[in-house]
């Protein structure tokens, strides 16, 4: 069984995201091992300096790299990052399986993203979308499109 670990930037904290997570990972359970962390977001002044928001992404990714897996091959998700299909993430995820992927971590930054040296060492950079969105909501559609790309690769009905 596929090893994920999903950690994001930030505490839910609204409950229809809390329900749509839950919902997901207990729909993920036959697939993966599938380990969520949260780490702390970095408080900001209202209107943060760029030198304030590079501490506080800095600050951000020593957490994430505390909580990571040894050896990770990671996925960052972030806007400069590939858009890629529903069935392109299958494929990949069908290649994590076969190569024996002992520890993948997909990663969701907070309101400013993740910190540069994060995106530099993900073995692949994802988009969702060129849209924005909260990065609660990142977490709901990452993890249904992970349950999507199992069902493709068991050839479900499920993705149609």
């Amino acid at each position: 069984m596929l090893p994920i670990q999903l950690i994001c930037v930030g505490k839910l904290k609204e409950k229809f995201y809390q329900d749509a997570c839950a919902e997901y990972i207990k729909r993920l359970s036959p697939h993966c091992k599938l380990e969520v962390i949260e780490v702390p977001e970095a408080k900001l002044s209202q209107s943060p300096s760029l030198g304030e928001i590079t501490l506080a992404l800095e600050k951000e990714a020593e957490g994430i790299r505390k909580k990571m897996a040894p050896n990770a091959s990671i996925v960052a998700l972030c806007i400069e990052g590939r858009q890629r299909s529903s069935e392109e993430l299958a494929q990949l995820l069908l290649t994590w399986e076969q190569n024996s992927a002992k520890n993948l971590v997909f990663l969701i930054g907070g309101s400013n993203g993740l910190h540069p040296s994060l995106k530099a060492e993900a073995w692949v950079q994802l988009s969702m979308s060129p849209m924005t969105f909260p990065h609660h909501l990142a977490r709901v559609m990452l993890l249904e499109q992970l349950y999507r790309a199992f069902k493709i690769n068991e050839g479900s009905p499920y993705h149609k």
